[in-house]
């Protein structure tokens, strides 16, 4: 038996209570939005990603942002803008000074479930994290997410 560096053990013990965080939240939200919205949680948050841009200079996002901003492959974004465009809760168009851009606006119909779901989205949101604040090894993760004021700020390439 070698022995382990307890720096490294210490990491691998701090990720894998930052992954289970991750998935109770992600999980417990997943149900929700399932069951109250027929969402799944990368839906509500393509939906809620395409619903704050805008139309000055820079508003719109190219799907390489789009996929990094929901955390997907740029294929799996497609795939996903696909599946909501034939929901009826996205649209595309092509970009009026670039012909080869194509761009993805949430619909009145999207805009009007993300507004209902987001209700769902934060409550399931604070139910997963006080419970999950319960957990000994969790509540320091519970505390840190809870400490963070930042918005995610995507950044243009």
């Amino acid at each position: 038996m070698t022995a382990t560096d307890p720096a490294l053990t210490a990491l691998a013990n701090g990720w894998a209570a930052l992954y289970l965080l991750y998935g109770r939240i992600e999980g417990h939200i997943e149900r929700a939005l399932q069951s109250e919205h027929d969402l799944s949680v990368r839906e509500y948050s393509l939906l809620d990603v395409l619903s704050r841009q805008h139309d000055d200079e820079g508003g719109h996002l190219q799907m390489k942002q789009v996929a990094d901003a929901v955390v997907l492959s740029q294929s799996a974004t497609t795939r996903l803008v696909t599946r909501l465009e034939d929901r009826g809760l996205l649209s595309r168009y092509l970009c009026p000074t670039d012909r080869r851009g194509i761009y993805t606006n949430v619909t009145e119909d999207g805009l009007k479930l993300l507004e209902e779901a987001r209700p769902t989205n934060d409550a399931a949101l604070r139910e997963a994290l006080d419970e999950a604040a319960q957990n000994p090894e969790l509540a320091p993760l519970v505390r840190a997410v809870e400490a963070v004021n930042a918005p995610l700020v995507l950044r243009q390439p």
